[in-house]
């Protein structure tokens, strides 16, 4: 497959996500202009922090002048979990060090989701780029159109924010069907089910650090397994 082909191959990749990200940009947009700040705080959220769930939140914090410190914590325990998604996320395969910046900048969880999706031989980083890309403009994009449509519809708009939830659960299914990986699967809904009766303040940032201590044991587990022989021919 040449450039073109790579690259068409990562815009019909993010088709899928688009299809989330979109009407949760409406939303981000709709939550703005009915919280009464500013059209432009959305693109601008959009394009510094780029981070769906995390600029949800911040809106709300924003409107109620939430104090620096509290909103700085927040963003640290919502956005933890990209800490993670860098231990496997194909970086290597971008090369110049600008598109490596953007790559990193990029790197949400419908990007993340969709690639993991991907055979190792079919990753490039024209296809991951033009995933990130494509990604970024439908929120950005969804933004903009919910910003116009809070300024003419006469009462607020409730419910979008669960496509959010829709968009990850579809995600999941995919990644699912492509690996697999029932015992991944089974770890992590014991990671959730642990943290939100233990601890359902901090459940997200919980339920990680048990998810990858726990696959940390099954990688060593599986690592001290003798390799099966083969029987000479």
């Amino acid at each position: 497959m040449d450039r073109r082909g790579r690259i068409a191959a990562g815009v019909r990749d993010s088709f899928s996500a688009g299809l989330g990200i979109f009407p949760l940009g409406i939303a981000l947009g709709l939550l703005v202009v009915q919280a009464g700040l500013p059209w432009w705080l959305t693109p601008a959220l959009s394009l510094s922090a780029f981070a769906g769930s995390l600029e949800l939140l911040l809106v709300g914090m924003t409107a109620s002048v939430t104090p620096l410190a509290a909103i700085a914590l927040t963003v640290l325990v919502v956005n933890f979990r990209h800490v993670f998604y860098a231990f496997s996320f194909p970086l290597h395969l971008v090369r110049h060090p600008v598109a490596k910046v953007y790559a990193v900048y990029a790197m949400i969880d419908e990007a993340y989701a969709v690639n993991a999706s991907l055979p190792e031989r079919e990753r490039s980083a024209e296809r991951l780029l033009a995933l990130q890309v494509a990604c970024e403009i439908y929120w950005v994009g969804g933004g903009l159109v919910g910003v116009a449509l809070g300024a003419v519809l006469p009462a607020p708009v409730r419910g979008l924010e669960f496509a959010l939830c829709a968009l990850f659960t579809v995600l999941t299914l995919d990644a699912f069907r492509s690996r697999r990986e029932i015992p991944s699967v089974l770890l992590a809904g014991a990671s959730v089910t642990v943290a939100l009766v233990l601890a359902p303040g901090p459940a997200l940032f919980t339920a990680l650090l048990l998810f990858v201590a726990l696959l940390l044991a099954r990688h060593a587990l599986t690592a001290r397994r003798p390799a099966p022989e083969t029987a000479d021919a």
